[in-house]
């Protein structure tokens, strides 16, 4: 067995062998991105109210991971669909390379997204 595979397989052990106790400090220090105060409104309003911030704080984080994969699998759709359209359309020389592409968040590639986690979105026809 090589020095790598070891140093691997000791760095799983170690990960595996941390108690939960370790993970739960570590949630008092640490700060998502969603704050606690918005969580323990959403939390209040469907009824459940949180005594333990560590708690609100592993909520928080299971909320961002959500919200993160939803974002990411929506730039994925778009990704794919702008590579389907400037494959079928002529290409340019001016055209920008796909490193300076910018990407914008639409409902087209948000509705697939969020359709892969059981959310069923439907685009008005018209706006008043």
């Amino acid at each position: 067995m090589s020095q790598i595979e070891q140093n691997g397989e000791a760095e799983a052990q170690l990960t595996m062998g941390q108690p939960l106790s370790d993970f739960l400090l570590q949630l008092e220090d640490y700060t998502p991105t969603i704050p606690d105060a918005v969580t323990a409104h959403y939390l209040r309003t469907s009824g459940f109210e949180p005594k333990d911030p560590r708690l609100l704080r592993l909520i928080s984080i299971a909320a961002q991971k959500f919200i993160s994969d939803i974002a990411n699998d929506a730039l994925q759709h778009c990704k794919m669909r702008s590579s389907n359209s400037s494959s079928s359309s002529s290409s340019s020389k001016n055209a920008k390379s796909s490193k300076d592409r910018r990407y914008c968040l639409t409902m087209e590639d948000l509705t697939p997204a969020l359709a892969e986690f059981g959310i069923n979105v439907k685009k008005p026809h018209y706006y008043v």
